[in-house]
């Protein structure tokens, strides 16, 4: 990462949380406050651990892995971690003594973290032990995917790069020309099937053949506009869903879209701002902008179906589906659960002092979550 790019993405960093706080000096709105209204779930505490290595405000996408019955996580002070899924009893931790930004990612007997100075590790999911080490071009500021075929991950320089989950080895790697001001983070790659679609911060989503990197399609989602570079901001950061052979995006200052898989065809768009990426449930898709507004969209054509605002601003995660609930975390350790069906409050409970940048799984009925501080929350939501 060159370091007038380091330097921007921090100065992004640094605005960021001015605008998201409470400033008395200058005209800018502060979050909505929480306020009581009538809950409809229990919220229940499973368990919790102590990750350690906190998040110095980086935006780092360190997010807890299921697999397999475990969860996986991954401290900012090098420690991957493995848990049972159900009791929270530890298995194994291991110590890379690296600084972690990304992962874990989990799948196929392996477990994958990325670093702040570009590197991938590959671990063994039933003992941690380290398989293979391998330097990447960039920081690694997305989950790392460990797909049948490859373990793919996304650089803040703008390339998406293979390796062979048994060696670690190289297989392909492809680039986009990002611009020289950029939100900090990155769009983690998707992979359905032999294809892999990933974001970028110039606007545009491209599809890779996993196997062997080759180009399918390369679509410009959200063309810059303004003339400073502030205005031209147009990064696709956010979680990219895949569905059949439908592919839905939304950038910051840009769109929410829906594309064919297999051509990167637009079939609709509509103007909205959002660096947090959407969900997909059925027919339904979910998003949160880049204010904190909570909305819900008809998959097949766009058309609004409802829109929460009693969290703006509040630095909300991706929503996450949780049975009959959408599930968001925020800046202050809150976790919220929304109905599917009408966007009203339904749950809340406040996990830890601090913020969640990532968002939570959700696996068995179980919300599990990471926060900034490293702590790790198992949490089950029922009817009262």
């Amino acid at each position: 990462m060159h370091l007038s790019r380091l330097r921007l993405a921090l100065v992004l960093l640094v605005l960021g949380g001015v605008l998201a706080a409470c400033d008395k000096d200058k005209d800018i709105s502060p979050p909505v406050a929480l306020v009581a209204f009538d809950s409809h779930l229990s919220v229940q505490r499973l368990w919790e651990a102590k990750l350690g290595g906190k998040d110095k405000r980086l935006r780092l996408a360190l997010a807890p892995a299921v697999d397999g019955g475990r969860v996986y996580a991954a401290a900012a002070d090098g420690e991957v971690l493995a848990f049972e899924a159900k009791s929270g009893h530890g298995l194994w931790r291991t110590k890379t003594k690296l600084a972690l930004s990304a992962g874990p990612g989990a799948g196929s007997g392996l477990v994958v973290v990325g670093t702040s100075d570009g590197q991938l590790v590959g671990l063994e999911e039933a003992t941690g032990a380290i398989r293979w080490k391998v330097r990447t071009t960039g920081e690694v500021l997305a989950m790392p995917v460990v797909a049948p075929q490859a373990v793919l991950v996304r650089t803040v320089d703008g390339r998406v790069h293979a390796f062979a989950a048994d060696t670690g080895h190289e297989i392909w790697s492809n680039d986009e020309q990002i611009p020289r001001l950029t939100l900090r983070g990155t769009a983690a790659p998707v992979v359905a099937g032999d294809t892999v679609v990933v974001g970028y911060d110039n606007g545009k989503v491209a599809a890779y053949g996993v196997g062997n990197g080759d180009v399918l399609w390369d679509t410009g989602v959200s063309p810059p506009r303004g003339k400073t570079e502030l205005e031209r901001m147009v990064d696709i950061d956010g979680h990219i869903e895949v569905s059949g052979h439908d592919v839905f995006v939304a950038g910051f200052q840009g769109r929410v879209a829906m594309l064919a898989l297999d051509s990167g065809q637009i079939w609709w768009s509509r103007e909205l701002s959002s660096y947090r990426g959407l969900t997909l449930d059925g027919e339904t898709l979910y998003v949160v902008t880049a204010d904190g507004s909570v909305q819900a969209m008809r998959r097949r054509d766009g058309t609004p179906l409802w829109q929460q605002d009693r969290l703006l601003r509040r630095g909300l995660t991706t929503p996450v589906v949780d049975g009959g609930s959408l599930v968001i975390a925020d800046f202050e350790g809150y976790v919220h659960w929304l109905d599917r069906a009408s966007g009203a409050l339904v749950g809340r409970i406040k996990t830890a002092k601090g913020r969640v940048t990532n968002a939570p799984v959700v696996a068995d009925g179980v919300v599990y979550l990471q926060t900034d501080a490293g702590r790790l929350f198992a949490l089950r939501a029922r009817a009262r």
